[in-house]
């Protein structure tokens, strides 16, 4: 098992495949992009798997989230989602991705075991689509999500980030649309993991404020606090259920005492936690021939010294040097 010395236990591993990005969100890197990883320091498609094998195997994970920068660049994908799926005992697998490209692998992705994606998705508006992301790949987005659940890689859950005077009107008219079309809405606070450190506490969208906006328009009843178990959305009943919305407030109501997921970069580092200031090198111990033991003991040590939380509430809090794109969301 991975567990730390305040008795939670890491069940949820997220993988990223790749720090790339065919978007540039404002939220999370300049416009001329970032030094990308040198491919020799990323995993190869056979290190991945036999990291979350070992995960499944012998560490206690039961739920495997691929993500990036962009997973849907990762070449090797589908064989890395197909050798998972083989695993024993067999994790729920997952995706999250900007969608750009799942309009041409959903099915693929299907058939080789992925249960569900999540899907970023900020706005309905192509022109607002291009203000945050600097690409004009929206309608690719709304593709990909109907792909999507063709596919059968249900739910499909939309993440979206508010970002002030941009598209923080249209809170309730995303969640009307997501309800229409049956997808699950989850918004994110902003977080400050953005490769440019822009970020400030007074520019970001809070729970509060998204909870007031959707208000106005929708009757939203507090799913009981059991429901909730692990997961870092709190959840509202619309309009009497049986539909729902979750908010992840990460910087205004923290998450951190029933947090039960552990991070594995592009580049083979074990993060204990999103916020993080330091790392764990597995790749280098792989790449030098540690067996499986070893490696296993590396990463529950990794693990043991989790912090009580991710301290964003502290003034002396320092957001992690590498970015969001590079860590993994």
């Amino acid at each position: 098992m991975l567990l730390d010395t305040f008795g939670r236990q890491a069940v949820d591993l997220r993988v990223s495949l790749t720090d790339r990005c065919n978007l540039r969100c404002t939220y999370c890197m300049p416009e001329q992009g970032l030094q990308w990883l040198a491919k020799p320091t990323l995993l190869t498609d056979e290190e991945i798997v036999r990291l979350v094998g070992l995960a499944v195997r012998e560490l206690g994970i039961r739920e495997v989230r691929f993500t990036g920068g962009e997973p849907l660049l990762r070449p090797g994908l589908v064989s890395i989602v197909a050798a998972c799926a083989e695993l024993e005992p067999r994790p729920e697998l997952s995706l999250t991705t900007n969608a750009v490209g799942l309009a041409r692998t959903a099915e693929a992705l299907k058939a080789a075991g992925l249960d569900r994606v999540n899907v970023s998705l900020d706005t309905l508006d192509a022109e607002t689509f291009h203000t945050l992301t600097r690409r004009q790949r929206h309608q690719d987005v709304l593709d990909g999500l109907a792909a999507a659940e063709s596919a059968g890689l249900t739910p499909v859950k939309i993440n979206t980030v508010l970002m002030r005077g941009v598209n923080d009107h249209e809170a309730a008219d995303l969640l009307a649309w997501t309800l229409d079309h049956g997808y699950q809405l989850r918004f994110i606070e902003q977080m400050p993991l953005d490769a440019q450190h822009g970020w400030t506490r007074d520019g970001m969208v809070t729970a509060a404020e998204i909870l007031e906006r959707l208000g106005e328009r929708f009757t939203l009843t507090p799913e009981p606090s059991a429901a909730r178990g692990a997961a870092p959305a709190e959840r509202w009943l619309v309009d009497g259920g049986p539909s729902t919305v979750g908010v992840i407030a990460s910087v205004t109501r923290p998450f951190c005492r029933a947090c039960d997921r552990t991070r594995l970069t592009a580049d083979g580092q074990v993060r204990d936690c999103l916020f993080a200031t330091g790392e764990t090198d597995l790749r280098t111990a792989l790449r030098e021939g540690a067996d499986d033991a070893e490696l296993a003991a590396l990463w529950r040590a990794a693990m043991w010294g989790k912090k009580a939380g991710a301290g964003i509430d502290d003034p002396e809090f320092h957001q992690p040097e590498r970015p969001m794109s590079a860590i993994g969301g």
